[in-house]
């Protein structure tokens, strides 16, 4: 039960837009990280970059992009869900 003065968190902010908001910042910033080691910073060949900044930006890339596919790929499950859960309870 809640103490009077204090305000219950609204039913709609459950983390989704935080999550989707953060997974698109880190594919962004994966993508960004991938476009730069392949083109500024010397390319990519069978034995990896050419410059020590292609190897910082691969390491990124490598990192960013499976973690902001997966913040992605939940903000947008719980976005379905959140959609499913109102419509049923407006059918009520």
């Amino acid at each position: 039960m809640a103490e009077p003065g204090l305000s219950q968190p609204a039913q709609s902010d459950d983390g989704t837009r935080a999550l989707l908001r953060t997974g698109s910042g880190m594919l962004l910033a994966g993508l960004l990280a991938a476009l730069l080691t392949a083109t500024i910073f010397g390319g990519i060949t069978r034995q990896g970059p050419h410059t020590n900044a292609g190897w910082l930006s691969l390491i990124v890339a490598m990192a960013c992009l499976p973690f902001g596919v997966m913040l992605f790929a939940l903000g947008v499950a719980k976005w379905f869900r959140n959609r499913r859960m109102a419509r049923s309870r407006s059918a009520r």
